[in-house]
């Protein structure tokens, strides 16, 4: 399967902010502690990875929660995880799919300068693991 990276819409805190109150659902990719720890308000969570190995069942949850038209905006720690998820949607089938290009927590842009992330850019967290939105009960 070709990841089509280049298809994928990466976008800034400022404007997944927007985004989220336009209506886009957060997916956030990152392991379950990781979630649990903090994540953006209303976010659901699909790992990527799991025990640092690609999830086998990501496409599989995403598919039976997430119709391939719903317009999504998935997110990691630094847009890493993130930017493989979002090519595997795209890949998939999936049409209105954007991606969280510094993350939860930052990154580092072409030069190596720090880009702040949603957490660090002031924009709200949920801690703890919402029913109906974590791993385990998307997974079942």
């Amino acid at each position: 399967m070709i990841q089509r990276v280049t298809d994928v819409q990466r976008v800034s805190p400022e404007e997944a902010q927007r985004l989220l109150e336009e209506g886009y659902a957060y997916v956030d990719v990152r392991t379950e502690a990781e979630f649990e720890a903090g994540h953006v308000p209303g976010a659901y969570n699909v790992p990527i990875s799991r025990k640092s190995v690609q999830n086998p069942d990501f496409l599989a949850v995403m598919t039976a929660h997430f119709d391939k038209d719903r317009a999504l905006l998935i997110g990691c720690q630094t847009g890493v995880r993130s930017l493989r998820a979002a090519a595997l949607l795209a890949d998939a089938g999936y049409t209105n799919v954007r991606e969280l290009r510094t993350g939860f927590g930052g990154s580092r842009d072409a030069f190596g300068r720090p880009e702040p992330g949603w957490r660090s850019k002031g924009f709200p967290v949920e801690t703890g693991s919402p029913t109906g939105r974590r791993y385990v009960d998307l997974a079942t």
